[in-house]
């Protein structure tokens, strides 16, 4: 594994969360423009399974694949390892742009919940992914409600230029998790996939939602033969795509 000169791998504390380590490459304290960020969360679920925690899940080795495609498909000057930040640090606000797995089983209190609130009216920009069925849809929901109420939530139109900043993805291409692709699809009772977002009084597109999907799995496992490639594709175009609109809108 790559080390610092101290032989500090980069997220060796947080190893324990993770539900998918993968070892550093040899940039990993390389300084760059953009660091794909994610967020460290609590959920009454950590320590359900029996390794990790809910933020944990598909890390890091999703983060670290989807970042490879980042770095060929764009010229987006990527660090090749993620930045995990955790929802009672005050470093969220250096990172404008953070994903988060398993939202449906997040909570916050009210610090959590104002520190991301004052993230979203500096301009940051979040993407959630990974969770299913309509109860974890309300317990997500119910952690948006404390961070910004009064919030729209909306169905993505097909025309809407977060479809269309790198690639042109007027068509919806629902992203399963690997248990499923070989089925009916249908992760935990989560039926219809949905492109949803939260949006600022300008509709602005603030936090990405992929509900009844799987990016961070699709990432995962784009270097699996049994995983198909064309949900492997779509997944790393959706990623770009929101990326990049994050930094141009």
């Amino acid at each position: 594994m790559a080390q610092r000169s101290g032989g500090e791998r980069r997220w060796a504390k947080y190893e324990h969360e993770m539900q998918d380590p993968a070892e550093d490459p040899p940039d990993a304290w390389e300084r760059t423009e953009f660091a794909f960020a994610r967020l460290r969360y609590r959920s009454g679920r950590d320590g359900y399974y029996s390794r990790g925690s809910r933020w944990g899940i598909d890390a890091n080795k999703s983060d670290r694949q989807f970042i490879q495609g980042l770095r060929r498909l764009t010229r987006v000057h990527a660090r090749s390892v993620e930045e995990i930040v955790d929802v009672d640090s005050d470093e969220v606000f250096d990172w404008p742009w953070i994903y988060a797995v398993g939202v449906g089983d997040w909570s916050f209190n009210a610090s959590q919940a104002a520190r991301l609130r004052h993230y979203f009216e500096r301009g940051g920009f979040l993407i959630v992914d990974d969770f299913h069925n309509e109860r974890e849809w309300a317990r997500f929901m119910a952690g948006i409600d404390l961070i910004l109420p009064g919030h729209q939530v909306v169905e993505i139109d097909a025309r809407d230029a977060i479809f269309h900043t790198v690639y042109d993805l007027a068509e919806r291409v629902r992203v399963p998790g690997l248990n499923v692709v070989h089925g009916d699809q249908i992760e935990r009772g989560g039926i219809d996939p949905h492109w949803r977002a939260i949006v600022d009084n300008k509709g602005r597109v603030v936090v990405g939602i992929f509900f009844n999907m799987d990016l961070g799995d699709a990432w995962e496992w784009a270097d699996l033969p049994e995983y198909p490639e064309k949900y492997a594709s779509m997944a790393y175009r959706l990623g770009v795509n929101y990326i990049i609109y994050s930094m141009t809108h």
